[in-house]
This record gives C-alpha cells, structure tokens and sequence, in this order.
C-alpha cells in the first residue's frame, strides 16, 4: 500500500487512538516521526514511547496520555503543510497557535522543533502540524 502522506497517516493514528481510549499505538517508523514524537513527549503531550526494531523500517510505539476525568491531553492534532500545498514560514512569521497554548512543530534547516524553539533560533521552516 503505498502512503502518499506519511505525516498525516501518523498524526491520524494518534488522534483514532485518543478516541478509542488506547493505552498505546504503534505507528510505522521514520526520522521525522521520531522526531516528532520527541518533541511530543517533551512538551508533555504523549506519556512515553519506544522504537521497536523488526528488521524493516521499525514501529514507533506510543502510549497515550489522558487527564485524571480520562479526556485526552490532546485536544486537537492538525496538519499543516501536505504534499500538495506546502506552507513554509520565515523566522518573523512563526505561527503561535491558540495565543502560545499550543505548539507548532516546524521542519527547519536546524532539524524539527516547536515554533518557540525556531523563534529561539532565529529560522523558519516547513509548518507540519499543530498541537493543542
């Protein structure tokens, strides 16, 4: 089956699995999406994940999180740029998502990183996805 949006197949899992109530997710593996993951785990998003290795490209596995009522931390996962209509950003034109109550995972020339931290940098780059 070939994907035409890798990105988009991933953030979808993630929000089918928040709907279900999954503990966890496995999503199939790539430089971006542990890279993505990473920083949805540091920005508090996700719990915990692993990368399994099974001899071909590797499974991402994710466990959820949800607050103490059981509603899920993520309230919306969008994505921006898409194969067909890229949205590229400069340093001055950084998107601030819900008044910087989210986050906006940005591809730049120094690696993927939250629009906080391309702000910091002082780059700009592709917009993947919003958070919040």
């Amino acid at each position: 089956m070939a994907l035409s949006d890798p990105i988009a197949d991933y953030l979808t899992i993630i929000r089918n699995g928040l709907h279900a109530k999954f503990k966890y997710v496995d999503i199939p593996a790539s430089n971006i999406k542990r890279q993505i993951t990473r920083i949805l785990l540091s920005q508090g998003y996700i719990k915990r994940y692993i990368v399994i290795d099974d001899d071909k490209q590797g499974i991402i596995r994710i466990w959820l999180k949800y607050d103490n009522s059981g509603k899920p931390v993520i309230n919306t996962i969008k994505r921006v740029s898409t194969p067909g209509r890229r949205e590229y950003v400069n340093s001055r034109n950084l998107p601030r998502v819900k008044n910087n109550l989210g986050i906006a995972i940005i591809t730049t020339p120094n690696g993927v990183m939250t629009s906080r931290e391309a702000l910091r940098h002082n780059v700009g780059g592709e917009v993947l996805c919003y958070v919040w």
